[in-house]
């Protein structure tokens, strides 16, 4: 006879998952990043151009796929949370460098309304899993987040968990790399309560088409300043 714990009722009724995978070119990575998918959780990945037959192998391991022509980090998120039909979504890298199997630890704080917005912190667990460039320009973004938003966060983490709805609210409209950044900034301008979790960071399957390069990194950094210099928004109150 099953023994019914306050615990196995709530995890129950709890709503559905959704988790959106932005995916150029990850076909080394998804098996290991599909399985890992919490139980009951949808996978949203979100073929961005991917010439590797992505799109395919993430469907024959029963992936939701998108396709989003337009090229761009945030246009592939922007794609898959349109896709999305989940009352809460998680967004995280499809490259195997973070465990999906872990997401709950961030989702369950917006489920609980203890959080609007929660953010992976990575912990690298190797020196190769994060590039000293990047973790530099990781650091300065930090910085210039606390400036602008009073936010003390210490990364602008990949893997995050907040409501769709809210999310749309929102109206981001960057497409490209400054799309985290633009999230975090219109959440902290519309009063939501943004929190980090710390997760291990691990070597990404291939080369990272952003912080694998120098010339990556400085893209991304620019369009990041770029959404900084935007003003301020006037934005509804905080999700609840």
């Amino acid at each position: 006879m099953e023994v019914r714990t306050l615990k196995s009722v709530t995890e129950r009724r709890r709503p559905l998952v959704d988790v959106v995978l932005p995916c150029l070119d990850e076909a080394a990575a998804l098996p290991w990043v599909l399985e890992r998918i919490p139980p009951g959780w949808r996978a949203v990945v979100v073929d961005n151009g991917s010439t590797d037959g992505s799109a395919e192998l993430a469907a024959s391991l029963g992936a939701h796929v998108v396709a989003e022509p337009e090229r761009g980090f945030g246009a592939a998120c922007a794609a898959g949370l349109r896709a999305a039909t989940a009352p809460v979504v998680c967004l995280c890298d499809c490259d195997a460098s973070l465990d999906p199997g872990l997401l709950p630890s961030l989702a369950h704080a917006v489920l609980d309304n203890e959080a609007d917005l929660v953010l992976g912190r990575r912990r690298p667990t190797t020196r190769r899993a994060w590039p000293v460039h990047a973790r530099l320009a990781n650091r300065e973004l930090a910085r210039l987040i606390r400036r602008r938003t009073g936010l003390r966060l210490h990364d602008l983490g990949p893997m995050r968990a907040a409501r769709r709805e809210a999310l749309l609210d929102l109206d981001l409209t960057d497409r490209r790399s400054g799309y985290p950044l633009q999230m975090v900034i219109r959440a902290a301008d519309a009063g939501w309560r943004v929190r980090e979790v710390d997760v291990p960071y691990y070597p990404r399957a291939g080369r990272s088409k952003v912080t694998g390069t120098w010339r990556g990194t400085w893209h991304a950094v620019r369009d990041m300043r770029a959404v900084l210099n935007e003003p301020a928004r006037r934005l509804a109150g905080a999700p609840r």
